[in-house]
């Protein structure tokens, strides 16, 4: 007996069919719209505006945003990035360690003029339009599989519904809470990779290239970039990193010898491995094992044994023409992989979980059940706040039940297990097309 394969499963999902609408011209037309306009900026403004009340009245707003600003007064008076595990013009609430390149220092400058507070005020309100930009693109990456959903008819509008939505996810209220960067670029990333490198413009890479000179794990795009055939944009993105890393070679010496040569190994420097909101394998591992010495060793073996899947997964994405989920698979690979992945790091949840609501109206009655229950998963994992809820510091997390570490790991097992269920399902459509060939 053999069984049809439904097409809408089998069908490779590009967006050949629908017109594609151009950032620039989605731009001009938010432009003309004043009501939107308002809605977009209401954000930005009342972030601002709670920087300024913070300021007058001596609020503790941004503890990273603070950190990052004492680096950059650091970086202007003269004084060392690395010496100490706090920073003089640090707040007395915000007392850290700078633990970034001192290439973030001179990208940080801009801070340097505001107050602690305010700083952190404009930084959530760029972060906030950060986050409609990379739901903007991310609209324009669909497949085309959902060009008549309604969800979608109006990008400008459900823009500006997600942009709202989207706040209640853990990595993405916490990261402008902390005042923290990842939003920026996230939508650094993503404009580069889905906008400007995949049209072919001559700027493609920098953005990447800056966002990795901020922080590290953005250098995993650069391979992105190589292995899907943009190699100049990955020599862009390379030599915009390193371009920066000699600047501040020339600029500050002894920090940035200090920094390659110590620095960027001691993991400490930057918090407990083992702590509950360090979702990557490194944090997993050592969680498990309780602070085994080999720990970090086996997840970086791990990590190396993923990378074969994780490549043959983007691949088999991008040449279906499916650039934003071969996107998505990096990001998360790049998580898993980084020696730490604070929960706040993981607001690729975002992107992800707007791809997966666009393939709900991809299906039969009888089987459309499985993917709202994955995307209703996937979306209480990043809603829940189960890392925040869970007993966790001074060494808990070394002493959890099963339970507590299922749930307690939850960001890492969610890429895991939805690798595993394409895989599977892949399969399973391959075997069934074979099965349904007839003999002759």
């Amino acid at each position: 007996m053999t069984q049809s394969v439904p097409a809408a499963d089998s069908e490779p999902l590009t967006r050949s069919s629908l017109p594609r609408l151009a950032l620039r011209t989605s731009l001009a037309r938010l432009s003309v719209r004043p009501r939107s306009m308002l809605l977009l900026a209401l954000g930005p403004v009342l972030a601002i505006l709670l920087g300024v009340v913070g300021w007058i009245f001596d609020w503790r707003l941004g503890v990273d945003s603070a950190v990052y600003r004492a680096g950059a007064l650091t970086l202007l008076h003269g004084d060392p990035l690395y010496d100490g595990s706090t920073l003089a013009p640090e707040p007395w609430w915000a007392l850290l360690p700078f633990t970034y390149a001192p290439s973030a220092a001179l990208l940080f400058v801009p801070l340097a003029i505001l107050p602690p507070q305010l700083a952190w005020g404009v930084l959530g309100a760029i972060s906030l339009l950060a986050l409609a930009l990379v739901i903007r693109v991310t609209i324009a990456s669909l497949p085309a599989a959902m060009a008549g959903a309604r969800w979608w008819s109006s990008p400008a509008r459900a823009t500006l519904v997600f942009s709202i939505v989207l706040l209640g996810l853990e990595p993405v209220w916490r990261t402008i809470f902390l005042g923290q960067i990842n939003l920026i670029l996230m939508a650094l990333v993503v404009v580069d990779v889905l906008v400007v490198t995949a049209r072919g413009g001559r700027g493609g890479g920098i953005m990447v290239g800056v966002a990795a000179a901020v922080k590290l794990t953005p250098l995993i795009f650069v391979v992105h970039l190589f292995l899907t055939g943009k190699r100049a944009d990955a020599v862009r993105a390379l030599v915009t990193f390193l371009g920066l890393q000699l600047l501040m070679l020339v600029l500050i010496p002894g920090d940035t010898i200090h920094y390659w040569t110590k620095t960027i190994s001691d993991t400490g420097r930057i918090g407990p491995v083992h702590w509950a909101g360090n979702q990557s394998l490194n944090g997993l591992m050592n969680r498990v094992t309780d602070l085994a010495p080999w720990a970090s060793k086996a997840a970086i073996g791990i990590s190396a044994l993923l990378a074969i899947p994780a490549i043959w997964l983007m691949l088999r994405f991008h040449r279906r023409g499916q650039a934003l989920a071969a996107l998505l698979v990096t990001a998360f690979f790049g998580l898993l992989a980084s020696p730490i992945s604070w929960s706040h790091h993981w607001v690729w949840a975002a992107p992800l979980i707007l791809l997966l609501i666009s393939r709900l109206p991809r299906t039969s009655p009888a089987t459309a059940w499985r993917r709202w229950v994955g995307t209703g998963a996937v979306i209480i994992v990043f809603v829940s706040c189960v890392l925040l809820v869970l007993p966790n510091g001074r060494n808990i997390e070394l002493h959890w039940k099963f339970w507590q570490s299922v749930l307690g790991n939850a960001y890492i097992l969610m890429p895991l297990v939805l690798a595993a269920v394409l895989v599977v399902r892949w399969a399973w459509l391959r075997y069934r097309r074979v099965d349904s060939t007839p003999v002759r």
